[in-house]
């Protein structure tokens, strides 16, 4: 090709007919691509920058699972949660049952103080408003040690000396028995003697005589001996039993077994992907392609025996509103640690959330960046590769006037 001389007006014209092409094959590049950065070579500065972007975008992107994945665990537990407060609510429900139910005992334990004793004003009885009268009988500066199966012991003396522990009538007497949580109610006989007996509540609890005291037992001693009583078809300083009252008490005590079993198998079922927050597992998510921002979620035991509550034994507890107040007392601490744990879990639920909402935006900010970096604008190019055709038709008309002078040198020849 070298030794074919061209003129100079045609190879200007095959120039131009040659840039025009280049241009318009990039045009059509474009437009097919829909980028007008493809490669490093298009625009390094660009295409390097726009690579990073992408590549965080996929990052941040691939923790969008591990995250979805945590909401799911946080939701199973606080669906757990939700269900166990139910189990708790009805295991409330059956204990209030029992403090609805009949009275478990026909005849509850009782015991007798001596009758004011001696030689004129020391036999004299009292009142109920002034047991010792005046302080001139023989009960004024007798002791009373009541000691229960649990807690320390309790001295009530009965003096009409005014002084801490001292009662001088039954309802101070009363008083001081409620106070120690005794379950016990004092009552004046005829003869001047103190009557004490278990209150409904404490129905079940047995009397006995001495300073040591046996479960569910008050130990009675002090300067006036006490005289247990015996009941009709009973034993002394012993309640004698409800048999209809105890069978539904049992009835309840079964039931009350079955919602704790349940309590347990709920919170053992309540795991998504191997973590169960309410069994004692641990969530950790990341929510930045760094791992620098990140969350601990502290998981919980809450069967049972995490919730403080156990199974009951028929013929020892439910027996009276005692036992029955003590297990509503354990499942109100219950409701009140699963209350607070919800609250935990929709707190900590929220932050994912919002930081996966986040992330899907910081998603779209990153990859439209990137997109502005390298697409290409299609109206521009398709009027770039307009004006390339019809540039590209006016070229090869120069080219073709160009050789019309050899045309004719030619002609001359022909």
């Amino acid at each position: 090709m070298t030794g074919i001389v061209l003129s100079a007006a045609v190879r200007q014209n095959l120039l131009s007919l040659q840039d025009t092409a280049s241009l318009l094959a990039t045009t059509q590049n474009r437009l097919a691509t829909g980028n007008k950065v493809n490669s490093a070579l298009d625009n390094p500065t660009n295409f390097f920058t726009a690579q990073g972007l992408n590549n965080r975008a996929s990052d941040i992107n691939n923790l969008l699972d591990s995250i979805g994945n945590g909401v799911q665990v946080l939701q199973a537990a606080n669906t757990g949660i939700t269900s166990l407060q139910k189990l708790v609510d009805t295991a409330k429900s059956i204990a209030n049952q029992v403090l609805q139910a009949p009275t478990g005992y026909t005849v509850k334990a009782s015991a007798a103080s001596l009758a004011p004793t001696g030689a004129g004003p020391l036999a004299v009885a009292g009142t109920a408003a002034d047991l010792t009268n005046a302080g001139t009988n023989s009960l004024n500066g007798k002791t009373f040690i009541f000691t229960p199966a649990v807690g320390a012991a309790t001295t009530i003396t009965v003096s009409s000396t005014v002084a801490a522990g001292n009662v001088n009538s039954i309802d101070a007497f009363n008083a001081a028995l409620t106070s120690a949580g005794l379950g016990l109610t004092a009552s004046l006989a005829s003869d001047g003697s103190i009557t004490l007996t278990s209150t409904n509540d404490n129905a079940s609890q047995t009397l006995t005589t001495g300073t040591t005291a046996a479960a569910n037992n008050i130990a009675i001693s002090g300067t006036d001996t006490a005289t247990l009583v015996t009941p009709a078809g009973g034993s002394a300083g012993k309640p004698v039993a409800d048999a209809a009252s105890q069978a539904i008490r049992a009835s309840l005590v079964s039931q009350y077994n079955n919602i704790i079993t349940q309590i347990s198998t709920t919170a053992q079922d309540s795991s998504f992907n191997g973590i169960n927050l309410l069994f004692g597992d641990n969530l950790k998510l990341t929510f930045d392609e760094t791992g620098k921002s990140t969350l601990n979620v502290q998981g919980v035991t809450y069967d049972a025996a995490g919730l403080g509550l156990g199974s009951l034994t028929t013929g020892t507890d439910f027996l009276d509103n005692s036992s029955a107040n003590a297990a509503l007392t354990k499942l109100s601490a219950a409701s009140t640690s699963l209350r607070t744990e919800a609250s935990a879990l929709g707190s900590n639920l929220s932050v994912v959330q919002l930081r996966q909402d986040f992330n899907k935006s910081l998603i779209n900010v990153l990859q439209t960046g990137a997109s502005n970096l390298t697409l290409a604008d299609a109206n521009e190019e398709a009027a770039n590769s307009q004006a390339l055709s019809t540039r590209q038709s006016i070229a090869v008309s120069a080219l073709s006037l160009a050789n019309q002078s050899q045309q004719s040198v030619l002609q001359l020849l022909r």
